[in-house]
């Protein structure tokens, strides 16, 4: 499946906007992504297996936050980072 990558990482991907990786459910895809792409999915995943605060994944048009979630028959996941500032 397509994965949409934000631009601040990019420089794992060597500046590709999308990926292709496979998973059956959102961790095995962050799984894959990182065998792809070494350190991506630290980024993206805490310590403790859970998705950072500042991350944001969308599958099906809604936020998911559960990293168990399947992806069977889907074929876009969007990687979002949210950025603060002022």
């Amino acid at each position: 499946m397509i994965v949409r990558i934000p631009t601040p990482l990019r420089s794992y991907t060597a500046n590709r906007s999308s990926v292709e990786a496979q998973g059956s459910t959102l961790v095995q895809l962050l799984d894959d992504l990182d065998v792809q792409f070494p350190g991506i999915a630290f980024r993206i995943v805490d310590e403790q297996g859970r998705l950072r605060q500042h991350m944001v994944i969308w599958i099906r048009g809604e936020r998911c936050r559960d990293l168990s979630t399947p992806l069977e028959g889907l074929d876009e996941v969007v990687i979002m980072q949210a950025l603060s500032g002022g």
